[in-house]
C-alpha cells in the first residue's frame, strides 16, 4: 500500500500546516495574551472547531470514503471504468443534502450563540458580561465556517479515494495564512480588536479552502451539481452512520471540550488559553501522525475488508500501529520533559508572561502523557468504519467521555488546569485499550510477533532520547527568552539534537532499519 509513503505525503503537508499554526499561534499569544480577549477567541472558535471535528472531518470522512469505495468497486464490477462516475454521482446526492441542512444549522447556531455560550461558560463568572458578550459576537462570526469547511471535507474524501491525498492535506495551510495575515495586516490597536479580525480571518479562509478543492476537482475530473434532494438508500444509509460515528471520532474533541468548559467556569482568567496553547503543541503530533496514517489506511482495509481479505487488513493495522507508535512515543516524551523551554521559546514576548509560561507548560507535559493514544485512537477506529460498525466506537467514546468528566471533576480541585489535562490524557489511553480489546475478541485485529518486538525497541529507543533531553533543557532554556536569533538557534538546538539521538538509537536497538524504511517509501504498485 506504501503505507509510510501516503502517510509521508499527508504528514509533510500537515508538517507545513502546523509549522505556520506555530506561527500564527505566536503572534496570536503576542498580541492576545492570555486574557479577556484571548479566553472569549478561543471559546469562539472551539465551538465551529468542535463541529468541524466532529462531523466534517471526523464522522463524514469515516462513513464516507469507505462507501464511496465500496461504490467505485461495484461500478467497476457492473461495467468496468465506470465506477468513478457512479461514485461521483452518489456524491452529488450528498451534496444535495448537505448543503441545506448545513446552511439551517450554521444560522440556527448563530442566532443562538448567546444560550450556546452560556452552556459552555457559565457566563464566564471570571469576566464579566464584557468577556460573554465578546465571546459570543466572535461566535457568530466564525460558525459559517463551519458549513464551508464540511463542504471541504466531501470533495476532499472523494480526492482521497482518488489517492490524491495531497490536495485536501493541503487545504488547512490556507487557515494559518489568512489568520497570520489578519494579525500582521490587519490587527487592531487593542487585543479585543485584534480578536474580531482573527474571528473574520476563521471564516474567510473556509471560503478560500473550499474554492482550492473545487479547482482540484474539477482538474480530477469530478464535478459536483446541486440538484433535487433524494433519500435514496445509500443515502439513508450514510445518514444512519454519521450521528454515531460523530461521537466515535469526536472522543477526543469531547474531552477537550469538556475540559474547556469546566475551565472557563472553575478556573482563573486564563486557564481556557493554557489549555488551548497546549493542546496545540500537543495536537502536533496527532496531525502529522494520527491523521496522516488513519486517513491513508482507511481506503485500503476499506478495499481489503470488502474482499474478503480479513488477514491483509490485520496486517495493515499492525503496520500502522507500528509507525505510529514509531513517530507518535517520542513526540510524548519530547513534549512531557521539554514543555517549559519549547512554551517559552515559542511563546512568551509581548503579552505572554513568564507566569503565562508555566501555566501552559504543566499543561502541555500532562496532555503529552496521552499522545500515543490520541494517534491510536486515530489508527483503531477506521477497523469499525471500514465494516460500516460505527456504534461500537460511539459506545466505547461514551464511555472514555464520562471517565473524562469524572476525571476532571477529582482532578480540576487539587491540580487546577493541569488536573483537566491529566485526565483528558488517561480519557484517551482508556478508549485505545476498549478499542483494541474489541477488535481483538472479534479476531479482527492481533498483535503479531513484528509490532511486539518493534514496540519494546521503540520504547527503549525513546528512552534514550529522554535522557538525553533532561541534559540537554537546563543548557537551552536560559536561551529560550532571549532575541528570535537565540530562540531559533535554542529550539533548532533542542528538537535537532533529540531528533538525532532518538534516530541513532533507533538504529542501535533496530527499532527500523534503512533497509526498511526505504521500502515503506517506494511506491506501491498501481491495484489492477
Amino acid at each position: 500500500m506504501g503505507l509510510l509513503r501516503a502517510t509521508s505525503t499527508i504528514g509533510g503537508l500537515t508538517l507545513v500546516s502546523r509549522i505556520l499554526g506555530m506561527v500564527r499561534d505566536m503572534l496570536v499569544a503576542r498580541f492576545l495574551g492570555a486574557g479577556l480577549a484571548s479566553d472569549a477567541f478561543l471559546i469562539a472558535w472551539r465551538l465551529p472547531n468542535l463541529f468541524r471535528a466532529l462531523f466534517a472531518e471526523g464522522a463524514f470522512a469515516a462513513v464516507f470514503v469507505p462507501m464511496f469505495n465500496r461504490t467505485m468497486a461495484e461500478g467497476d464490477k457492473d461495467a468496468p471504468g465506470s465506477g468513478k462516475a457512479v461514485a461521483v454521482a452518489f456524491a452529488g446526492q450528498i451534496l444535495s443534502i448537505l448543503f441545506p441542512v448545513l446552511v439551517l444549522f450554521s444560522l440556527l447556531m448563530m442566532a443562538l450563540a448567546a444560550p450556546v455560550v452560556w452552556a459552555m461558560t457559565g457566563g464566564f463568572p471570571d469576566g464579566g458580561p464584557a468577556k460573554f458578550d465578546l465571546a459570543v459576537t466572535l461566535t457568530r462570526i466564525t460558525f459559517p465556517y463551519l458549513a464551508l469547511i464540511s463542504l471541504v471535507s466531501l470533495l476532499g474524501g472523494i480526492l482521497n479515494s482518488l489517492d490524491r491525498f495531497w490536495v485536501n492535506a493541503a487545504a488547512p495551510v490556507l487557515l494559518n495564512l489568512c489568520m497570520i495575515g489578519a494579525v500582521v495586516f490587519f490587527r487592531g490597536a487593542t487585543p479585543i480588536e485584534t480578536a474580531h479580525t482573527q474571528a473574520i480571518a476563521v471564516t474567510v479562509s473556509g471560503l478560500l479552502q473550499l474554492l482550492w478543492l473545487i479547482w482540484a476537482c474539477r482538474r480530477a475530473g469530478v464535478v459536483l451539481r446541486l440538484q433535487r434532494p433524494r433519500l435514496s438508500p445509500q443515502v439513508r444509509r450514510l445518514l444512519a452512520l454519521i450521528g454515531p460515528a460523530a461521537l466515535g471520532a469526536g472522543a477526543i474533541q469531547f474531552n477537550l471540550l469538556i475540559s474547556t468548559s469546566l475551565a472557563a467556569r472553575f478556573l482563573p482568567q486564563g486557564a481556557v488559553s493554557y489549555l488551548y496553547y497546549a493542546d496545540r503543541l500537543n495536537q502536533l503530533p496527532l496531525g502529522l501522525i494520527g491523521i496522516g496514517v488513519g486517513t491513508a489506511i482507511l481506503p485500503a482495509l476499506s478495499r481489503q475488508i470488502g474482499s474478503g481479505n480479513e488477514q491483509a487488513a490485520s496486517h495493515t493495522q499492525n503496520r500502522a500501529m507500528e509507525l505510529a507508535l514509531f513517530l507518535a512515543l517520542p513526540a510524548a516524551v519530547a513534549l512531557c520533559l521539554s514543555a517549559t523551554p519549547l512554551i517559552r521559546g515559542l511563546l512568551q514576548h509581548g503579552a505572554f508572561t513568564a507566569t503565562d509560561t508555566i501555566g501552559a507548560a504543566g499543561a502541555l507535559a500532562a496532555f503529552a502523557l496521552g499522545v500515543p493514544a490520541y494517534v491510536l485512537i486515530k489508527v483503531l477506529t477506521p477497523g469499525f468504519y471500514a465494516r460500516q460498525d460505527t456504534r461500537t466506537p460511539v459506545r466505547v467514546a461514551v464511555f472514555s467521555m464520562l471517565f473524562n468528566l469524572v476525571g476532571n471533576l477529582t482532578l480540576i480541585w487539587p491540580f487546577g488546569h493541569v488536573g483537566v489535562a491529566i485526565s483528558t490524557a488517561i480519557a484517551a489511553w482508556v478508549n485505545v485499550l476498549i478499542l483494541y480489546w474489541l477488535l481483538h475478541r472479534r479476531d479482527q485485529l492481533r498483535m503479531d510477533a513484528r509490532f511486539r518486538g518493534k514496540a519494546l525497541r521503540i520504547i527503549l529507543a525513546s528512552a534514550i532520547m529522554g535522557g538525553a533531553l533532561l541534559l540537554l533543557n537546563p543548557l537551552v532554556d536560559p536561551y529560550m527568552a532571549g532575541n528570535l536569533t537565540q530562540r531559533v538557534v535554542a529550539l533548532g538546538l533542542l528538537c535537532g539534537i533529540g531528533g538525532l539521538v532518538y534516530g541513532a538509537a533507533a538504529l542501535i536497538v533496530r527499532a527500523y532499519s534503512i533497509t526498511e524504511l526505504r521500502g515503506a517509501l517506494r511506491r506501491a504498485p498501481k491495484a489492477s
